[in-house]
């Protein structure tokens, strides 16, 4: 596929058919996504492909707490887990959410389930010393996990980059034998969609470029 129809129709992915992924096509999809740049090329991540189905159906109830979680928060309008504005959420109100959602409450389902981790010995964090939440990491992993999903599009498939599983970091670290000084950065589904998507709706450029300064004039072209 062209470079720029790729970007456009790349979605996420949830729902999947029933066709199997094989191991040849996955292999395929890692060995593109293997070029992703990352601090310093040093290219500190892993990807454990979880073929067992108790090993999907552990890290599954795994995630229940934080299904619930997130539904509930998204639910009461606010954004879930956010580090700026403090859930108000009460524990009934998560009690009373279903633990279902697509992909991350069905990973029994999906045709492909991929834990990607990063070595976080390698990774640079310039923003380590300051009062918020970190984001500078993510540069070193999450070009190879994005990629990933674009090699899929190209395959024919989707998929879905999720980060639930990291709020229970400690036990599905344990469960998968994860070392300590990695962190799992994400949880991908791959499959083909029940439904490809080929228009996707985005903000447009002059929502989000200013020019100069945040408060600047809209980049925008005539």
């Amino acid at each position: 596929m062209e470079t720029y129809e790729v970007m456009r129709t790349t979605f996420a992915a949830r729902t999947f058919t029933d066709k199997v992924v094989d191991d040849d096509v996955l292999h395929r999809i890692l060995d593109h996504a293997r070029f992703a740049p990352s601090g310093g090329n040093r290219q500190g991540w892993t990807v454990l492909v979880i073929k067992k189905l108790e090993t999907r159906q552990a890290l599954q109830q795994l995630m229940v707490p934080t299904i619930k979680a997130y539904k509930a928060m998204a639910v009461a309008g606010e954004t879930p887990f956010n580090a700026i504005n403090p859930s108000k959420v009460s524990q009934a109100a998560i009690s009373e959410m279903p633990e279902t959602m697509p992909f991350t409450g069905e990973l029994e389902n999906a045709p492909a389930v991929l834990v990607v981790t990063v070595d976080l010995k390698l990774v640079t964090a310039f923003d380590k010393d300051l009062s918020r939440v970190g984001v500078i990491a993510g540069a070193s992993i999450y070009p190879f996990v994005w990629n990933i999903l674009l090699a899929a599009r190209n395959e024919g498939l989707g998929g879905v980059l999720t980060t639930f599983l990291s709020h229970q970091e400690d036990q599905a670290k344990s469960l998968l034998g994860i070392p300590n000084d990695h962190a799992i950065a994400a949880l991908v589904g791959l499959g083909e969609p029940v439904r490809q998507l080929t228009k996707l709706t985005r903000k447009p450029v002059s929502d989000f470029a200013v020019i100069d300064h945040f408060q600047g004039a809209r980049f925008e072209v005539s």
